[in-house]
């Protein structure tokens, strides 16, 4: 490494004009080549001994922040280095000594292996380099096996055998068997699982990393109870939906022993947390690890630059791919202007990288239990749609990183199982606004008798990503728009949006009001969203059948009656009643729960925000992830059986933990798996 760095170094002093390493009148090769070779040593040796140093000193930075001032500390500490060179006649501009030390940290990232994540000697090499420095470090691993949980978000079932065919994520399909590995016995089984009605991470992961999604019915809602809206990626709404998961439960979580919690919204009670939503604050506080990722990541100068330009080339990718979208024409398409890329290339490459370098130290640690969240395919497919080029090169280096994280397991103290899951899919389709020229609002505002606005607000995409750069940049994760204590009239209905699933409350009746309440006060409104050609079905309470599901043409059927009869359901496919039922328990269900309209012909839903790609409710791919495990671990569930609910996915995760310490078969349930 220090050879390259030399020759890089002189190639850089001959290129650049403000960049020398001798004096004008010195022809000495041999002095130039010394004066380069000390010069690279001696930022070699700051850059080890400093540069962590100044990350520790810069941890109330935020962390895209400090991302941007790698290029600059990297530049300050090239600049200390040629003044420490004996010479005395080296020097830089500052502006090119910035340029220098990128260029330096970049090539030689890429000659040691850290850009590389395939099968080559170089990158063996590196591994084998951490692994040891790990070994050596820490005492040696257990024989039980570990398991890391890999979570692709909103990658749907059907999506990732697409994949498979066309070649784009050979990791996963070699595991299978199929694809350049076909022939070879498959490593791995895939298996469907069915969401509950709200299909997206919020209600998903709570339930799967601390087994209750109880009264979460949607990534937003108004709770009357204490007159706010409870947002799924803000953090204060996420550490209370995590408390009361524990309550409710009375466990800390899957990840409760010697676990780690990557890149999620919940910490599955896991001790290592890094980028965890519901332990960020809105202080700044230096003991909040919620960004620990980023500064133990970045603390390698050769990460952030590699990263950085990655970033850079990724908000290029984007504004290309739109541009072309509008030139074309292409239909549906939602705008991806302002800061959406800058979004998307966080969620691409900065948390990415970040997610992945810790799950490979955890990993190396030994450590028993790992969940990270990827959520990159999820915040492109919301504006690209879940089909394309645009989502198909995010799947390729989703492939890439599963690969990475497979070889880093061939180095680590213990073996390690790695089971890769998603927590919801995408449906596509155009926006209900498209579509209609109005909104949920506007509808709703029109059945009440209320003054429609001409340019309703637009609703905000609530994908992941954008909760997390604003959780990194250390803002409060608000959305315009949004207000968690309404200051409206409260007259007004509160009209909120998960997808395709939309929630309407009146926040000055104090319980959950009645089909006939409703009548009464808006007798228009029921009818009005029924009949609407963009509405599939609503449930409301009656105070003579409990529950009812309304649809097109005076359709009302009770909910104990939908097997029978499903009614408005029946598009829907199997489960939906079941889902219906069980949100229809919830005591923070809206007065009025709206589901868009479904198309089993194409699978199209109509988002209620604006998104191409959504999900949040009931219809289509959005409620059918999938889960794939190794053959060693016992079947999800029995054949003939199905699995449903993000609750059941974190029973069977729980049940493959407590193998890794007995026989790799079905072990003795639980008491809640047995009462289940």
């Amino acid at each position: 490494m220090w050879a390259v760095s030399t020759v890089t170094m002189l190639v850089l002093a001959g290129i650049l004009p403000d960049f020398q390493l001798q004096s004008a009148d010195d022809e000495s090769t041999t002095r130039l080549a010394m004066t380069a070779a000390l010069g690279a040593g001696a930022f070699g040796l700051l850059s080890a001994l400093v540069w962590p140093l100044l990350v520790r000193l810069l941890l109330l930075v935020p962390a895209l922040v400090l991302g941007l001032l790698v290029f600059f500390l990297n530049g300050s500490l090239l600049i200390v280095a040629l003044r420490l060179v004996p010479s005395g006649d080296s020097e830089a501009a500052p502006e090119t000594a910035v340029i220098v030390a990128a260029v330096m940290s970049a090539v030689a990232s890429a000659t040691g292996g850290a850009l590389a994540v395939r099968d080559d000697d170089a990158y063996r090499r590196r591994l084998y380099r951490l692994a040891d420095r790990r070994r050596r470090a820490l005492p040696p691993g257990p024989s039980s096996p570990g398991t890391v949980f890999m979570q692709l978000d909103g990658v749907g079932h059907d999506l990732l055998l697409a994949a498979v065919g066309k070649g784009l994520m050979p990791t996963v399909a070699r595991w299978l068997g199929e694809g350049a590995g076909a022939g070879q016995r498959p490593t791995h089984r895939l298996t469907a699982w069915r969401t509950d009605w709200s299909s997206q991470t919020g209600a998903s992961q709570l339930g799967i990393l601390h087994g209750s999604n109880h009264d979460v019915p949607a990534f937003r809602w108004y709770e009357k109870a204490a007159r706010e809206v409870m947002v799924c990626n803000r953090p204060t709404s996420a550490a209370e939906l995590q408390r009361r998961a524990i309550d409710r439960t009375g466990d800390g979580g899957l990840l409760s022993a010697d676990g780690a919690s990557r890149g999620n919204l919940f910490s599955g009670g896991a001790d290592e947390q890094a980028l965890v939503l519901s332990i960020a604050t809105k202080r700044r506080d230096r003991r909040n690890r919620s960004r620990a990722g980023y500064f133990a990541y970045f603390s390698d100068p050769a990460n952030a630059v590699r990263t950085a330009l990655s970033f850079i080339a990724e908000v290029g990718r984007e504004i290309g791919q739109s541009t072309r979208a509008r030139v074309r024409k292409a239909r549906p398409r939602v705008s991806r202007g302002g800061l959406y890329p800058f979004v998307r290339a966080f969620a691409t490459v900065v948390e990415r990288d970040v997610v992945v370098a810790a799950v490979m130290g955890d990993m190396f640690a030994g450590r028993t239990a790992v969940y990270a969240d990827l959520v990159a395919y999820d915040e492109v497919a919301h504006h690209s749609g879940p089909f394309g080029r645009d989502v198909e090169k995010v799947l390729e280096r989703l492939d890439r990183a599963l690969a990475l994280i497979e070889k880093a397991a061939e180095h680590a103290p213990r073996p390690y199982r790695l089971v890769v899951l998603s927590d919801h899919g995408q449906s596509p389709g155009e926006t209900f606004r498209a579509r209609y020229g109005l909104g949920l609002g506007d509808l709703v505002r029109a059945g009440c008798g209320l003054p429609v606005p001409r340019r309703a607000r637009r609703t905000h995409s609530g994908a992941e990503a954008r909760a997390a750069v604003r959780a990194a940049l250390r803002r409060p994760v608000e959305e315009g728009g949004e207000q968690h204590r309404p200051s409206r009239r409260r007259s007004e209905p509160i009209v909120l949006a998960s997808g395709n699933l939309g929630l309407v409350s009146f926040p000055d009746v104090p319980h959950r009001m009645t089909k006939e309440e409703i009548d009464a006060r808006h007798p228009a409104l029921l009818t009005t969203l029924a009949n609407h050609p963009g509405v599939g079905f609503l449930l409301v309470r009656s105070e003579r059948h409990g529950g009812v599901v309304l649809g097109a043409y005076g359709a009302e059927i009770p909910l104990d009656r939908l097997d029978g009869d499903p009614g408005p359901l029946e598009a829907f496919g199997p489960g939906a009643a079941d889902a219906v039922r069980r949100t229809h328990s919830f005591p923070s269900a809206a007065d009025i729960m709206v589901n868009s309209a479904y198309d089993p012909a194409d699978g199209e839903v109509l988002a209620f925000e604006e998104q191409i790609g959504s999900h949040g409710g009931l219809g289509g791919a959005q409620g059918r992830p999938f889960l794939l495990s190794p053959v060693a671990l016992s079947a999800p569930v029995d054949d003939g059986q199905d699995l449903v609910g993000a609750e059941h996915v974190h029973r069977v995760l729980r049940r493959w933990l407590r193998e890794a310490n007995g026989p790799q078969v079905p072990v003795e349930a639980e008491p809640e798996e047995r009462a289940a």
